[in-house]
């Protein structure tokens, strides 16, 4: 995996990000086709096993659940 500097910090992630808006409670939120805890869980190990350590997230995925 390839890293790059996050901005002007020191911080370091990974120049592929995991987009999270898929993710979540299909119930509560804006979207019918997100997928569920576990699935999620399963393709974040994943990611994080390849060396993905950057993650879009955002409180309004699916209300927050996606969190």
């Amino acid at each position: 995996m390839k890293y790059t500097k996050l901005g002007k910090s020191d911080l370091k992630v990974s120049r592929i990000c995991l987009g999270c808006m898929g993710f979540g409670n299909a119930a509560t939120g804006q979207h019918s086709w997100t997928v569920d805890e576990d699935a999620t869980r399963e393709i974040v190990r994943h990611a994080l096993a390849q060396g993905i350590n950057f993650f879009d997230t955002a409180i309004a995925y699916q209300n927050g659940t996606s969190e």
